[in-house]
């Protein structure tokens, strides 16, 4: 029998039906990838699994792990199973962690939780499961707390604590979407290794068919909480038959069409930029430090062009962008727009700032959801002396909305009423409201389903085209940055290491750093082509 098999699975909550006769298997010591988009029913599929189903849903069919249908069980016999015999690894690591709580307490937590322990044993376990995530305890104190390590770190915490009792059977929902290239590829060889070392089956939960093509076993395609296309992994791609499956791996190496062509006039100027933050003293009497986040950057942006900025978290991407932006003052260098300083004094250069806008990454966070769109769109409108009245505001957040695709009528509603890729829209909608000259696009399509971010990549240039925008592209995706951008910097450590065409950038990368990043870059089959 399969370790885990799932049979005729249907699932509703408050009649409102959400799987649809699902079924897939997992044998011990292989790798399963369910791939779909936001609402397909994946991560559904693995809460019931688990049975950490929310309030009013009901579960039919059959769930056996290890020999025990789980659907038929208490939930004092399910809190045995889970972290024993199933553990989890979520998404977001610092939501799973406790922040009070130090990292080895946690991982010893889980193990007091289920076994009949002392204290000083369950530490002892604990520092050996964080050893075998790469946390050793001479470079990881176990006192440390969430907060004083990076995300990749917290989410080697979190498979900790998910496999110290050994499960047969690990679940992993996205718990790479939200990091560097690098931490990715770290985190996708953790996961494999450790399948390997205990042989217990895994079950990869992603939107992203690249993330687990060169990883996964076998792969299981989701739509609209049914499963549309499932077989072995090399094989799936070189025989894919549902569309549904076929527009997911389009969208992935989705090229948009730009018509426009760059000028020559520089439009951005950046030059010779440095900017330090003070560090904590050491000792009483001990002057403080500085760290220097930003070291001698300079580089132009083209009118008309999209520059992609690329490095891992801590690099200094966000450091720069605020600079560029007035928000961040730096102790050398000059940054200048259209020749005009960014500056005036010590404080933003009005006139120059209302210039340029920003796209993050979050479509939810970056709004207050108390108000609605019109006046979410409206925003950029303090940084005019004499901001539109009435009619004319009313006309000018009617004809941001329709640039984006949306209608007027939408300036009506709030942000919770509309889906992740629409609140992305209406971000962008944001930024064009007072006719920018540069948009900084900061992991902006990052956290979209591959399909809504083809969209949103095409709706960009097709703006672009349309009002002879700049972009400087900022993300950690490397594929998206290859698809869309003109030119590429790549940053390390505060410094601008190299930088050129990007087709040049990725063909022939010649620093060893842009070299490491381009091969921890997930990559499709070349199969796909059949």
């Amino acid at each position: 029998m399969s370790l885990l098999q799932i049979e005729g699975l249907n699932l509703s909550i408050h009649s409102f039906d959400i799987l649809h006769n699902v079924s897939l298997t997992v044998e011990a010591g292989q790798i399963v990838g369910v791939i779909g988009e936001s609402g397909s029913g994946k991560s559904m599929t693995a809460l019931a699994v688990m049975q950490l189903l929310p309030e009013g849903a009901r579960a039919a069919g059959s769930v056996q792990l290890d020999g025990q249908d789980v659907l038929r069980l208490s939930e004092a016999e399910l809190c045995h199973l889970r972290g024993r015999t199933m553990g989890m690894v979520f998404q977001e690591p610092m939501t799973a962690l406790n922040p009070i709580q130090t990292i080895g307490d946690q991982v010893a937590e889980t193990i007091r939780v289920h076994e009949k322990v002392s204290k000083a044993e369950a530490q002892e376990r604990a520092r050996v499961a964080l050893a075998r995530v790469e946390l050793p305890e001479d470079r990881f104190p176990m006192s440390r707390y969430p907060h004083e390590l990076s995300g990749g770190q917290r989410q080697r915490v979190v498979i900790a604590m998910a496999i110290a009792l050994r499960p047969k059977l690990l679940i992993a929902d996205e718990p790479t979407t939200a990091l560097d290239v690098t931490t990715q590829a770290q985190i996708l060889k953790l996961l494999k290794r450790l399948v390997q070392e205990d042989g217990m089956g895994l079950l990869m939960i992603t939107h992203d068919l690249a993330v687990v093509a060169d990883m996964a076993d076998h792969l299981v395609i989701m739509r609209h909480g049914s499963v549309v296309e499932t077989g072995p992994s090399p094989d799936l791609f070189r025989t894919m038959q549902h569309p549904y499956s076929k527009a997911l791996l389009a969208a992935s190496t989705h090229q948009p069409d730009r018509a426009a062509q760059p000028q020559e006039v520089p439009l951005l100027e950046v030059r010779g930029v440095i900017r330090d933050y003070a560090t904590a003293r050491r000792g009483i009497w001990g002057k403080p430090g500085t760290f220097r986040a930003v070291d001698d950057v300079s580089f132009q942006i083209r009118r008309g062009e999209s520059l992609g900025l690329v490095g891992e978290s801590g690099c200094g991407k966000s450091t720069l962008t605020r600079a560029i932006l007035g928000l961040e003052e730096v102790q050398a260098g000059e940054i200048l727009l259209d020749g005009q300083s960014v500056f005036t004094g010590h404080k933003a250069n009005r006139a120059v700032r209302r210039r340029m806008q920003v796209v993050f990454q979050d479509p939810y966070g970056s709004f207050n959801p108390r108000h609605r769109v019109d006046r979410l769109v409206s925003e950029p409108f303090y940084l005019l002396d004499t901001p539109p009245q009435g009619a004319a505001r009313d006309a000018a957040i009617a004809e941001a909305l329709e640039s984006v695709g949306l209608t007027a009528d939408d300036r009506h509603k709030y942000i919770h009423e509309f889906s992740g890729g629409q609140r992305q829209r209406i971000a962008i909608a944001r930024a064009l409201i007072i006719r920018p000259d540069l948009i900084i696009l900061d992991e902006a399509v990052s956290a979209l389903d591959v399909s809504i971010r083809a969209q949103i990549l095409d709706l960009l240039a097709d703006l672009g085209d349309r009002m002879g925008l700049t972009y400087l592209f900022i993300s950690h995706d490397l594929s998206v940055v290859r698809q869309v951008t003109d030119r590429v910097l790549v940053m390390q450590a505060g410094k601008i290491v190299e930088q050129g065409d990007t087709a040049l950038i990725f063909d022939a990368p010649t620093h060893p750093y842009t070299q490491q990043l381009l091969s921890a870059t997930p990559r499709l089959p070349d199969t796909h082509a059949a």
